[in-house]
C-alpha cells in the first residue's frame, strides 16, 4: 500500500481521539482549574497547541497553498519565536527559567514537557493526526494530574512521561527507522523534486525554522549556472560512487541512498536525486528529529532548517534523563530489533548516508546550566550501552562491510558579506585536481612508510608534543601504511591517513581553537598514554571541572576514555588559505578543516565495521594498518571494539613546528617544518601559502 494510504488510514483510526483532544485543549485556555501557579504554563502551552492544530488544518484544506510568502514567514517566526535567544529567557521551553517558577525538579520535566510539545511543528506540516494526537493526548494527562485538590509530586509527572517514552516508542522509534531505510516516506523528497525552488514559499513548507541562510541559500543557487549547479551534483554523488568502487562494495546490490542536506540546496539535491536514480537508488530524505524518543542529543542527523537557538538544544540534549532505566533502554533495543527483523530485506539495500553539511555560522559555545537535565554515572553507562548495543543492531541488518557514504560542505550567508566569493572558493576547493595530490600523496605515504613512529609538534604557544607509531608492514612491495585520501567519500581532496598503534602512542595534543561538532572549544588539551586519553581540559569555562565534563559529554560521548582512532596529515594547502584570506578558518567544518593540517580522531577508526574488506591505494598496495588492539575485539567480544564516535581534531599549520617520521634506524624524514612542507616531491603544496 502507497504510504500516503497507510497514513491516510492512521489518521482516520485517530480521528475521534483526536477531536476529543483538541476540544480539551479549548478547554484548557480558558478554565481555571489548575493551582494559580501553574496556570499561565498550561494556557499558553496549550494555545501553542492549538495554534499547531490551526496548521495542520491549513495544510489539509489547502489553504495554506494559497499563503503569501510573507503570511507564510510570518507564521513560520511566530511557531519559533519563544525559543530564539531573545525570548528564551522567559520561555517555559528554558530549563532554568522553569525551575525558577517551578522548582528545579518539577521545572525540568515541564520544561521537557514544553519542549516535546514543541516536536509536534514538523508534524502539523507533515498532516500527521496520530503524532499529534498523542502529544496532545499527553499533555492533557498531565494537566488532569494537577487538577486534584493537591499539587501532583514529581514521581507522579515523571511517571507520566515514562509510559508516554516507554508505550510510544512502537510508535515513534518504529517509524524513525522506517523513514531512514524506506523511499516511500517521501515527504521531503515530494517538495524538492515538484515544487517551484525559484520561489521562496516551497522553504516554509518543510515546516522548519527558515532564516536568512536559508533564503539566501537558495537565492544565491538561483543566481549560479545550470553547469555549475551539476558539477556541485556531480562532485557529491559521483563521491558516493567511487567510494564503492574503491572500498571493493557492491553498489549494484542496493536501492536506497539516505540524503542529508541542511535548507536552501533543494536546487543541487533535485540533481542529486536524479542522479543517484540513474545509479538506480531511490532517496530517503528524513527530518532530523526533534522528540525525545527519535533524537540524538543536540546532534541533527538528517534534514533541517535552521536551529533558532543552540543554546536551548544544548540544554535539553540530556532530557531522556528524567526517565531512564534499564527497562526502558531494553524496550528501545526490542522495537528496534522487532522493526529491522520485519523489514530486514529493505534494510538489507541500505547503501549509507550522501552528506551535505553546511558551515559559517556563528560558532556556539555553551553556556552550562545547572538546571538542565543531565545524565547521573548510571545513565551515562546506559546511554554508552545503548548506542554500542543499537549500532551492534543496525550494523547486523545494513552490514558495515557493504554500506558506504559521502560528505561534502558549502557555506551559508552568516558566514559574511563576501558570501558570493566565499562559495566560489569552496566550489572550487571541492573540484580540485585529485591526480595531482593524489602524486603529492604517494611521495609523502612512501616517507610514512618507512617510519617506526610520526613525531608531531607543536610551536609557540602550541603545547602539541606527541609521538604516533605506526603499523609494521610485512611486505613494503605490496603493503602500505597510509590511505591515499582523493575525494571520494570525503571531498574535498587532500589527506593521507591510518588507524595508528595504541601501544606506544603518546603525548599531548593542543589546540588553541577548534569547532567540533557545531561546539566550540578554546586551548583544548587531550594527553595520550598508549593509545588512549589519559587527561583532558579546555578553557571553555572558568571552573576547570565545567571543562572536563563538557568534554566527557561532547567528546568521550560519556566513555571514560576513548582511543586515538585516526592519525591523517592534511595536504590541501589551498582551503587553508581560503580561511586565512577570508578569516573564517574557525567557521570552517572539519570536513574541509581535517585537510589543512595534521589531523587526531579520537574513537572508532575509520575502517569500522569494514575493516576485513581489502581495501588498495591508486599504485596497487594494500591497505594493511585498519585495526587496532581494541577494533580487534570484535572478533572475541564486539561490544568491547566499537565505540560508536569518530571525533577529528586538527592542529592548523602554522601552529606546527614540525612533523616527523623517525624509522627503525633513528632517521628522521622530515615532512613539515615551521608549517611548510619540506620532503622532496611536495613542495607543490606549498605554493598557495607562498602567494
Amino acid at each position: 500500500m502507497d504510504i500516503r494510504e497507510i497514513q491516510k488510514e492512521k489518521n482516520e483510526q485517530y480521528e475521534e481521539r483526536h477531536v476529543l483532544a483538541v476540544g480539551r485543549l479549548r478547554g484548557i485556555v480558558s478554565e481555571e482549574t489548575v493551582p494559580e501557579r501553574y496556570l499561565p504554563y498550561f494556557q499558553d502551552a496549550a494555545i501553542f497547541l492549538l495554534e499547531l492544530e490551526n496548521v495542520r488544518r491549513k495544510v489539509e484544506s489547502g489553504e495554506w497553498n494559497r499563503y503569501s510568502v510573507e503570511e507564510m514567514k510570518r507564521l513560520n517566526e511566530i511557531l519559533y519565536s519563544d525559543v530564539l535567544e531573545e525570548h528564551y529567557g522567559s520561555s517555559y521551553a528554558n530549563p532554568a527559567y522553569a525551575a525558577e517558577k517551578f522548582g528545579l525538579e518539577m521545572g525540568q520535566l515541564l520544561s521537557m514537557l514544553y519542549t516535546e510539545m514543541r516536536s509536534g511543528i514538523p508534524c502539523s506540516f507533515e498532516n500527521r493526526i496520530d503524532y499529534l494526537t498523542i502529544l496532545f493526548e499527553l499533555f492533557i494527562e498531565v494537566y488532569n494530574s494537577f487538577e486534584s485538590d493537591s499539587v501532583p509530586g514529581t514521581k507522579e509527572i515523571r511517571d507520566i512521561i515514562y509510559w508516554y517514552a516507554s508505550d510510544y516508542c512502537d510508535v515513534f522509534l518504529a517509524d524513525r527507522i522506517m523513514e531512514q531505510i524506506d523511499p516511500a516516506y517521501s515527504f521531503a523528497a515530494d517538495i524538492i523534486e515538484n515544487a517551484d525552488l525559484d520561489n521562496d514559499r516551497y522553504l516554509y513548507c518543510f515546516g522548519e525554522y527558515i532564516t536568512e541562510n536559508e533564503l539566501g541559500t537558495a537565492r544565491h543557487l538561483r543566481t549560479l549556472p545550470e553547469e555549475t549547479l551539476r558539477k556541485m551534483a556531480d562532485v557529491y554523488t559521483e563521491g558516493y560512487r567511487i567510494g564503492f568502487i574503491n572500498t571493493g562494495k557492491d553498489l549494484s546490490k542496493k536501492s536506497v541512498v539516505n540524503i542529508r542536506y541542511s535548507l536552501g540546496f533543494e536546487k543541487v539535491i533535485r540533481i542529486a536525486i536524479e542522479n543517484f536514480r540513474r545509479m538506480g537508488l531511490k532517496p530517503v530524505i528524513y527530518r532530523a528529529a526533534s522528540g525525545i524518543i527519535t533524537k540524538r542529543e543536540h546532534h541533527k542527523i538528517g534534514y533541517y532548517g535552521a536551529v533558532p537557538n543552540w543554546q536551548y538544544e544544548y540544554d535539553h540534549r540530556q532530557d531522556q534523563a528524567l526517565f531512564m532505566d534499564k527497562r526502558y533502554i531494553e524496550r528501545r533495543l526490542e522495537v528496534s530489533r522487532t522493526v529491522y527483523e520485519q523489514h530486514k530485506e529493505l534494510a538489507a539495500k541500505f547503501a549509507g548516508p550522501a552528506v551535505m553539511e553546511t558551515f559559517g555560522e556563528k560558532p556556539f559555545s555553551p553556556k552550562s546550566v545547572p538546571e538542565a537535565s543531565s545524565y547521573n554515572e548510571e545513565q551515562k553507562k546506559l546511554a554508552v550501552s545503548c548506542d554500542s548495543r543499537s549500532g551492534q543492531l543496525t550494523n547486523e541488518y545494513i552490514k558495515g562491510e557493504e554500506r558506504s557514504f559521502t560528505i561534502v560542505a558549502y557555506p551559508v550567508p552568516e558566514i559574511g558579506e563576501k558570501y558570493p566569493e566565499i562559495f566560489d572558493e569552496v566550489i572550487r576547493i571541492n573540484t580540485l585536481d585529485a591526480k595531482l595530490y593524489e602524486k603529492v600523496q604517494q611521495t609523502m605515504i612512501d616517507a610514512l612508510d618507512q617510519g617506526e613512529y610520526v613525531h608531531v609538534k607543536g610551536r609557540g604557544e602550541n603545547r602539541t608534543d606527541l609521538k604516533v607509531k605506526l603499523y609494521h608492514l610485512n611486505d613494503d612491495e605490496k603493503e602500505t601504511i597510509f590511505e591515499n585520501c582523493v575525494a571520494d567519500v570525503n571531498i574535498p581532496v587532500g589527506e593521507v591517513f591510518t588507524s595508528p598503534v595504541l601501544e606506544g602512542t603518546s603525548g599531548v595534543l593542543h589546540v588553541s581553537r577548534v569547532y567540533l561538532e557545531g561546539l566550540q572549544y578554546t586551548d583544548l588539551e587531550l594527553t595520550f598514554e598508549d593509545g588512549k586519553i589519559t587527561d583532558y581540559r579546555c578553557g571553555n569555562f572558568d571552573d576547570p571541572e565545567e571543562g572536563r565534563r563538557y568534554i566527557e559529554d561532547n567528546v568521550l560521548k560519556g566513555h571514560q576514555s576513548l582511543p586515538l582512532g585516526e592519525f591523517a596529515i592534511g595536504t590541501n594547502t589551498t582551503a587553508y588559505v581560503t580561511g586565512k584570506k577570508y578569516g573564517i578558518e574557525d567557521k570552517m567544518p572539519i570536513l574541509i578543516a581535517e585537510k589543512t593540517g595534521p589531523h587526531f580522531a579520537v574513537g572508532d577508526t575509520c575502517y569500522s565495521w569494514s575493516e576485513d574488506i581489502r581495501v588498495y591505494n591508486p599504485n596497487g598496495k594494500e591497505i594493511v594498518a585498519k585495526d587496532n588492539s581494541v577494533s580487534l575485539n570484535r572478533k572475541e567480544d564486539v561490544s568491547k571494539a566499537y565505540f560508536n564516535c569518530h571525533t577529528d581534531i586538527t592542529i592548523p599549520y602554522e601552529e606546527l613546528e614540525e612533523i616527523c617520521v623517525v624509522t627503525k634506524d633513528g632517521k628522521h624524514i622530515i615532512l613539515i617544518k615551521d608549517g611548510r612542507f619540506v620532503l622532496p616531491g611536495t613542495e607543490v603544496l606549498n605554493e598557495p601559502l607562498e602567494k
